[in-house]
Formats: C-alpha cells, sequence, structure tokens
C-alpha cells in the first residue's frame, strides 16, 4: 500500500462519494441472517471473524449495533462495508470510532478511513475470506480480479483502519 495518509473517520478520503452506492439488506438477511450471526457473536461465537459493531448514531447519539467482519491484514484491522456508504460507515465518519463486541469482551476503537487508491489489497484480502457471504456486492470483482478491476469498485466500499484503545464496559 502506497504511503499516501489516510482520511480521519470525520471526513470523506478524496474521489469518495458516499451516497453513491447502497445495497440495502433484504428481509432475510435483516430479519433471520444478520440476527442470527449477531446472537452467536453477542454469546461469544464469532462466525468467521465477526463482531458486533457499535457506533454512535450522528444524530441520536445512541448506540447502533450491526455484525460486522473483522479483516486483518498484515497485524492491521479493517472494517469493510461491503453493501456501501451504509448507515453504519456514516456514523463511523462522524464517531470517528466506536466498539467492537465478542461476547462479553468489548473493545474500543479509533477509526481512520482509508484512501481508495490503498483499498485494492485490503478487498482482495476481504473477498478471499467472505467472498461466498458478500461477493454479490461487489458487481462480478472477486480476490482473483485485477488491481484495475478492485481500484475501480474502491469507491463504492468504505474501508476503515481501526486500533483498539483497549477494552470497555460495554455499550448500554
Amino acid at each position: 500500500m502506497s504511503a499516501q495518509p489516510a482520511t480521519p473517520a470525520g471526513s470523506t478520503p478524496a474521489g469518495s462519494t458516499p451516497a453513491a452506492h447502497v445495497m440495502k439488506p433484504g428481509w432475510f438477511t435483516v430479519n433471520v441472517f444478520n440476527r442470527a450471526v449477531a446472537w452467536m457473536t453477542r454469546r461469544g461465537i464469532s462466525v468467521w471473524g465477526s463482531r458486533v459493531l457499535a457506533v454512535r448514531g450522528r444524530k441520536s447519539g445512541e448506540w447502533r449495533r450491526t455484525p460486522v467482519n473483522l479483516l486483518t491484514v498484515d497485524g492491521a484491522q479493517y472494517l469493510v462495508a461491503p453493501r456501501g456508504h451504509v448507515q453504519w460507515t456514516h456514523n463511523m465518519r462522524a464517531a470517528g470510532g466506536g466498539q467492537l463486541h465478542l461476547g462479553r469482551h468489548v473493545e474500543e476503537f479509533t477509526a481512520v478511513e482509508v484512501a481508495d487508491d490503498d483499498k485494492p489489497a485490503l478487498l482482495r484480502a476481504y473477498l478471499k475470506r467472505w467472498k461466498a457471504e458478500v461477493g454479490v456486492f461487489f458487481g462480478g470483482v472477486g480476490p482473483d480480479s485485477s488491481a484495475e478491476e478492485l481500484r475501480a469498485i474502491a469507491p463504492k466500499h468504505p474501508v476503515f483502519r481501526i486500533t483498539t484503545t483497549g477494552p470497555a464496559a460495554p455499550a448500554a
């Protein structure tokens, strides 16, 4: 990845258009799949790296929760938004961090949004691990796609590098 600095979570990287790409989940995903993964994760069972993300709402200030896949590449941790610029990504930009829950273990973190030019290797790693689960949201681009193809979809998929700041009390 290049030495280009990432963008703090409170701003948008050059070339990104937050409103440009959102794929809303269907009924099955919302009412069955996400609930099942979140239920297991809350009980300490990680499904292929799953965590429950808690981030403060940018308008309400209330904790908002959603299941996410925690990606680790070269020792650094990332959150990727396969469905695009969804609510949790907007909240993350405003809050600059949040909490990751796995059972009773809760870690606070800060977040920095990754620049589009730095995303191809991260998107490749994410798709290598979770393509069966989320591949449909990447428009036919997969882990074996060229760097140019991955770079072309990068603006549609926010990626945040997270840095844990230590254990936290569970979100209320």
